[in-house]
């Protein structure tokens, strides 16, 4: 109860601050504007093996995919150094194939999230080399067999660290070589990460006092404030959840779609949500970053448990056509902080009742002046595999009616 009413009072005092902001505001923060974003890919490596399992266990066989990605944003505190948030993970899991010859494939999930200190060593104008250290929440999911643990979960801290080459292109892109490392832990049965890989980041650019005033003053609309109602019902099925989960089966394909969204394990039946949104950087015609919140109430299509859910949350708005009547647009929203009023949903244990909501969508703003909102959503919950345990919560396709003033 107390963590709740933290949570609340949090949402209660974002909400104020969003209000007290300036109508439309066409310069970065001073945090965003030394902000960027990193993607990197490449190869993974944890040399998992049948010492890993318990006594009376082995395959002689694994499957392994060495593809991963790495995910991170990044502020700089200085010129050369800068704190960095992201995550690490491969594309899919290593597998134990055949255990004990009698049949048995399972699987081991690794992920990390990390906190970590970046500090640059310029070589020359446009290239650096880089050493990076910092924390990680590791999780991993071992297996069982028959109910007997082969292989068990682990969630600790790690040490993390890194080193990597840059090139600078522009002010704004930069290339990147990376290596970056979790140690081998012996008291969790867990050996060495390593990760190669190559990727860019993107530092966001401020605009000075001039254009920032013409973006202000241009046709484009972009709303302040948006206030909507959404509903979704599970009984038109969760298609759209699986297609842009990569996870939608088509004849004797089970993995049909485009993989930028998750699903869950836990689905809504029925889901209601009422939203706010509010506007904090508008770009001259195409991008939005809003902040919201929201308190969605939904109930589980098998044990028709009811359950609510309160959070606060980012949104990238990207306007995709402009018309006369209408304005046509896209949002992604990741890792909204929520607080979930059930941690066992279903008889499943779905992850502590702090984790995080996602949605994504298309609308359209209509109307006089722009006054009114259609949108298509589809939302899920999660705790990112910070937990071992993290089933995720799908919510159907939802109808949502937004007002804008």
């Amino acid at each position: 109860m107390k963590n709740k009413n933290r949570f609340l009072v949090l949402i209660f005092f974002i909400s104020v601050s969003l209000f007290s902001q300036e109508k439309q505001r066409t310069k970065f923060t001073n945090f965003l504007a030394n902000s960027y974003y990193s993607v990197n890919l490449g190869g993974i490596f944890y040399p998992f093996s049948n010492d890993n399992l318990i006594d009376g266990y082995k395959t002689d066989s694994f499957s392994k995919n060495w593809f991963s990605g790495r995910f991170m944003l990044g502020d700089k505190i200085t010129d050369n150094l800068s704190a960095q948030f992201g995550t690490m993970r491969p594309a899919s899991w290593f597998k134990y194939d055949n255990v004990n010859n009698i049949g048995y494939d399972r699987s081991v999930w690794i992920n990390a999230w990390f906190l970590s200190l970046k500090k640059d060593f310029y070589l020359s104008n446009k290239t650096s080399f880089y050493a990076e250290a910092g924390i990680a929440n590791l999780t991993r999911f071992g297996f069982s067999i028959d109910d007997k643990v082969i292989y068990n979960d682990a969630h600790y801290a790690s040490l993390i660290y890194g080193l990597g080459l840059q090139y600078k292109l522009t002010n704004k892109w930069r290339l990147s070589v990376n290596g970056t490392f979790l140690p081998k832990s012996e008291k969790q049965n867990q050996p060495l990460i390593s990760q190669f890989s190559l990727g860019f980041e993107y530092h966001l650019q401020q605009v000075d006092d001039k254009i920032a005033k013409e973006y202000s003053n241009n046709d484009y609309f972009f709303p302040n404030n948006i206030f909507q109602v959404s509903y979704g019902t599970g009984d038109i099925g969760f298609g759209v959840n699986e297609f842009f989960g990569m996870s939608m089966k088509v004849g004797n394909f089970d993995s049909f779609g485009i993989p930028v969204f998750w699903v869950g394990e836990i689905k809504a039946k029925h889901a209601l949500s009422l939203t706010y949104q509010r506007l904090i950087y508008r770009s001259e015609k195409i991008f939005s970053l809003d902040w919201g919140v929201s308190a969605t109430y939904f109930q589980s299509t098998r044990g028709k448990t009811d359950v609510f859910a309160f959070s606060i949350f980012p949104v990238l708005r990207f306007y995709l056509l402009r018309k006369k009547d209408y304005d046509f647009y896209t949002n992604y929203s990741i890792i909204g902080p929520t607080y979930i009023s059930k941690s066992n949903i279903d008889n499943t244990e779905t992850g502590p009742k702090s984790t995080y909501q996602d949605t994504m969508g298309f609308g359209v703003f209509f109307g006089k002046e722009r006054k009114y909102n259609l949108e298509l959503r589809i939302m899920h919950y999660s705790n990112g595999n910070i937990f071992t345990k993290n089933d995720g919560v799908a919510i159907p396709l939802q109808l949502t009616f937004g007002k804008t003033f």
